[in-house]
């Protein structure tokens, strides 16, 4: 049941930061929703082709789709409050990794992955329906500048195979895992950390 929680949760804010950059770049309303459905699903669909999933997951749950379509008719409607949350295509494209992060590590234990093979498989949940938003929309991937991004995914994800080795319950080690990943970006944005930049023109 948490599972599913956090991802109808992931899928709803990736929708929006998906509805935020597309209606910056003054997209139409089929625009809007193609970028909206891309971020939700770009991630996962990329992962369940890596790992056999066949047909891949959104394509065996129309209530994606039903959540993704809602999600951005709200959003629209609601964009001039959205606006009023400073930063909040950050905000939910944060949100958005820390969830997903999780849904990928669970779908790789489901398939008898190592935990690192897991790591890998959340990050790729967590980041790639970005990197695919940003191309559409014509701007650098978020995960290939200096902020921090999949790094912040990559250590939430290890946080959470520690506490598993622990007697704690499995929704709690998920839950301490996501917020990790979610006040890792949101400090490593505030205090301007990153990884360093090997240019050097």
């Amino acid at each position: 049941m948490f599972y599913f929680v956090i991802d109808i949760l992931g899928t709803i804010a990736f929708a929006i930061s998906g509805v935020l950059v597309a209606m910056e770049k003054k997209l139409d309303v089929f625009g809007v929703l193609i970028i909206a459905f891309v971020t939700a699903v770009g991630g996962g669909t990329l992962r369940d082709l890596l790992i056999g999933t066949r047909p891949v997951g959104w394509l065996m749950a129309p209530m994606h789709l039903l959540i993704i379509s809602a999600t951005v008719i709200l959003a629209i409607f609601f964009v001039k409050q959205l606006k009023y949350v400073r930063k909040s295509l950050f905000l939910f494209d944060t949100i958005g990794i820390g969830l997903y992060t999780m849904v990928g590590v669970e779908k790789g234990l489901a398939a008898d992955l190592s935990p690192i093979m897991c790591i890998a498989l959340g990050t790729i949940t967590a980041c790639f329906g970005g990197v695919i938003r940003d191309i559409l929309c014509n701007e650098i991937p978020v995960i290939f500048r200096k902020e921090i991004y999949a790094t912040v995914c990559i250590l939430g994800a290890m946080v959470y195979f520690l506490l598993i080795q622990f007697p704690i319950n499995t929704a709690v080690a998920q839950t301490i895992g996501i917020l990790t990943i979610i006040v890792m970006r949101i400090l490593a944005v505030k205090f301007k950390i990153s990884l360093p930049n090997i240019y050097r023109g």
